[in-house]
């Protein structure tokens, strides 16, 4: 049996092939977006994530607000928990008539969201830290609309609570600003 030559092999130049390049980088998984629009240079760059570039891109004073935010709900929380009267008082600048047992339930709810807000804090994943934020807006957003509304139905306006509706819009402000910034896309580079 005489066998016959095979016909020499030709090498594929895959560096020159545009389409073997483009299939191969697809099976590999590199080159592709993924859900956040971030293009993968590279498998390494799959396998231990964007957390690296997320922290050179955080908003300027970021931290410092989720500090402070954390820090103002355990003490607005604690305050409620154990002086329930004093804390009514200083907003509108009246008597406790109804029970205890509501601003002590509302300190509690505070509690809950100071837990939240610490979490928020020391966690480097953008959309945790987002939802932080926006809990924080909506709480805000929804104090300020039960306070008017109280004060409405009161008919007198304290100091207290002038101050603590003026506060509320401003901290609306700066967690929706914060919020926005983190959930826009970086630029490429």
């Amino acid at each position: 049996m005489a066998s016959k030559p095979h016909p020499p092999l030709m090498k594929k130049h895959s560096q020159t092939d545009l389409v073997s390049r483009l299939k191969t980088r697809k099976i590999l998984g590199v080159g592709g977006e993924d859900d956040d629009g971030e293009v993968h240079r590279s498998k390494i760059s799959q396998v231990l994530g964007n957390e690296i570039k997320f922290s050179v891109r955080e908003p300027l004073g970021l931290r410092v607000w989720l500090l402070i935010s954390a820090v103002m709900f355990t003490v607005v929380a604690l305050m409620a928990l154990t002086f329930p009267n004093q804390l009514y008082d200083a907003v509108f600048d009246e008597e406790l008539s109804n029970t205890k047992m509501s601003i002590r339930l509302y300190g509690a709810a505070l509690l809950s969201i100071s837990l939240i807000m610490w979490n928020g804090l020391y966690t480097a994943e953008k959309v945790i830290i987002r939802w932080t934020l926006l809990t924080e807006a909506c709480y805000f957003g929804i104090q300020f609309l039960v306070t008017a509304i109280t004060l409405v139905e009161n008919g007198s306006v304290s100091n207290g609570a002038l101050l603590l509706i003026s506060s509320r819009v401003l901290f609306i402000i700066i967690s929706l600003s914060y919020y926005y910034q983190l959930g826009r896309r970086p630029k490429k580079i």
